[in-house]
């Protein structure tokens, strides 16, 4: 779910502007006759949405002051992005993955929740700035469907065994320290069965794009110019993330590079890489964790207790905890997870372990205080914190985090794999240079 609200965030950046250029306001003067300029599968790419997505790009470079490649060479790296769009799109609907009206209506109410406004006041917004609200609309179901599509065929694939794991807290764990990188890289992906001509042609292109910043070239102009992953159009920028946390062959490199260097030219199975160091800071040990042990009343709010009801429930409890009755013998009685036959005990929790609302009130309670009732997405709470301590990681702990780094790492360049794999199997013609 995470990963699905992250790409609504970034639609709002990146798509919301192509849908308003797509659905602008009917203007009364003649209109030129589209013309196509991809053919992918069975279905077209127009004119009028390469130029729409392509005016949102251009309008987020300079947003971000990054400086502008040339037209035409934007244009075609937008072309390749629609088609991988349209690919992906076209498989979900294949093997029935679709985001229903409910899915989607919720999402929406998270990204106007984000914005601060209602749904009718974001609606309002968007149309203000000429953005019809209908296309928006779409735009975001097919971010959330081609999320949901990853999940399904890359992210829910990547196998991390035991022996990783052991390796990676061996060696890596205790080195990582609180440093943290911030990189920007440039693809130049292969295509999965690419002939020796097609390879020494993309590393002729990565010597070029090398010479280029020997030169002064801006490395976010040439990213978004040349490079072939999804984040090219934001210079290339992965943000900020501990060495830990990049892919393996970045990590590596990382370490080597000062603030403002370029890596030497990187050959993956996906093709070409080049990366640069923006920005480092932290370093040190890392700090103890801090542990909450808690013991809960839920009482659900479901088709059978509507929410008064349950409100009620949980305030007569309250009371009756307050008046010294067994919190949990009554947590047994009535509490709805499983937790109920421990007399609601959670054990140790770390911090984020569990949703916001119920963290929030947690922390603010002292040991062997009661909280008044909490509402969460499963219902609503009473909660109680019987100890805290301060102490390094567990090994189970320990080991689930490096099984989630480790997935990670996997998890990008799997799914580039998985994406030249699509592409290349799909039959794609390029009309672009049919004027």
């Amino acid at each position: 779910m995470m990963l699905i609200f992250r790409a609504l965030l970034l639609s709002l950046v990146l798509v919301g502007v192509a849908a308003a250029q797509g659905a602008a306001k009917p203007s009364s003067q003649p209109l030129a006759a589209d013309r196509i300029v991809a053919v992918v599968n069975d279905e077209v790419i127009t004119h009028h949405e390469l130029r729409s997505r392509l005016d949102s790009a251009l309008g987020q470079l300079q947003r971000q002051g990054t400086a502008l490649p040339p037209r035409e060479v934007l244009e075609k790296q937008m072309l390749e992005r629609l088609v991988i769009d349209k690919v992906q799109l076209q498989f979900a609907r294949e093997v029935g993955l679709r985001v229903d009206d409910a899915q989607l209506d919720q999402a929406l109410q998270r990204i106007a929740s984000n914005n601060k406004l209602t749904l009718a006041q974001f609606r309002v917004a968007l149309e203000k700035d000429g953005i019809a609200f209908a296309s928006f609309r779409e735009e975001i179901r097919a971010e959330m469907t081609i999320a949901r599509l990853r999940e399904r065929e890359v992210d829910s694939r990547i196998f991390i065994s035991e022996g990783e794991i052991d390796n990676y807290l061996a060696g890596e764990a205790g080195q990582a320290g609180g440093e943290e990188y911030q990189m920007a890289h440039i693809l130049l992906r292969a295509p999965e069965s690419a002939s020796p001509e097609q390879i020494q042609q993309l590393r002729a292109k990565s010597d070029q794009i090398v010479e280029r910043l020997r030169q002064g070239e801006n490395f976010a102009q040439l990213a978004a110019a040349y490079s072939d992953a999804p984040d090219g159009l934001r210079g290339g920028d992965l943000g900020w993330r501990s060495l830990n946390r990049l892919p393996t062959m970045f990590a590596e490199v990382a370490a080597k590079l000062q603030v403002g260097e370029v890596s030497p030219v990187m050959r993956s199975s996906n093709g070409f890489h080049l990366v640069k160091l923006l920005g480092k800071r932290g370093g040190g040990a890392l700090p103890a964790v801090q542990q909450t042990r808690a013991r809960h009343i839920l009482i659900k709010v479901n088709e059978v207790v509507s929410e008064p009801e349950a409100r009620h429930t949980v305030e007569t409890l309250h009371q009756r905890i307050k008046h010294g009755e067994n919190f949990a013998d009554l947590a047994r009685l009535f509490s709805q997870d499983g937790s109920a036959s421990k007399g609601g005990d959670l054990g140790w929790i770390y911090a984020g372990d569990t949703v916001p609302e119920f963290e929030g009130a947690m922390n603010q309670l002292a040991p062997g205080q009661l909280s008044e009732p909490v509402k969460s997405p499963f219902g609503f709470h009473l909660i109680e914190v019987t100890e805290r301590r301060v102490q390094d990681v567990s090994s189970d702990r320990q080991r689930t985090a490096a099984r989630q780094v480790l997935r990670e790492r996997k998890r990008d360049e799997a799914y580039q794999d998985w994406l030249r794999q699509m592409r290349d199997r799909a039959y794609v013609e390029l009309r672009l240079e049919e004027r």
